[in-house]
């Protein structure tokens, strides 16, 4: 990987493998997600289809409410609108790769990071301003 494609965000790791955002293709990026780590909210896609493949690790994925453990060569499928989340409630580290149909990009990531990273607890307005300008719909809180 080179240095300008790695995103930190906390305590993930976005390695950008093929960025198509600009060119409104598809894209794949790795995350690596340690044991515990926070993740996004579960959430939803406006423009994009995506699928997850587990490299290594157990993540625990879901979509609509069905939630699975992938372990290696385990994938799953969040059509666009669905609400989808993952975690890793496991021990060991999970790497995964994620397709995205067409691309949010790299600089979605970016732009999370730079808010998450900052210090201090997240200013969730920031978080939820960008994931609208790139579509990302929060779901409502259970029982909402």
């Amino acid at each position: 990987m080179t240095e300008s494609s790695r995103i930190n965000i906390g305590a993930l790791t976005i390695d950008y493998l093929i960025d198509g955002a600009e060119a409104g293709t598809s894209g794949v990026f790795e995350v690596t997600v340690p044991p515990g780590a926070n993740v996004p909210p579960p959430h939803s896609h406006t423009h994009n289809e995506e699928i997850v493949y587990v490299l290594e690790g157990t993540l625990r994925y879901s979509v609509d409410g069905e939630a699975r453990d992938l372990g290696r060569g385990d994938s799953m499928y969040s059509p666009k609108g669905s609400v989808h989340a993952f975690s890793n409630p496991h021990n060991d580290l999970a790497r995964v790769l994620i397709f995205n149909t067409p691309d949010i990009g790299a600089q979605y990531f970016r732009d999370v990071a730079e808010v998450v990273n900052a210090g201090g607890p997240p200013n969730i307005g920031a978080l939820m301003a960008i994931m609208g300008r790139y579509g990302l719909v929060p779901a409502p809180p259970p029982n909402a």
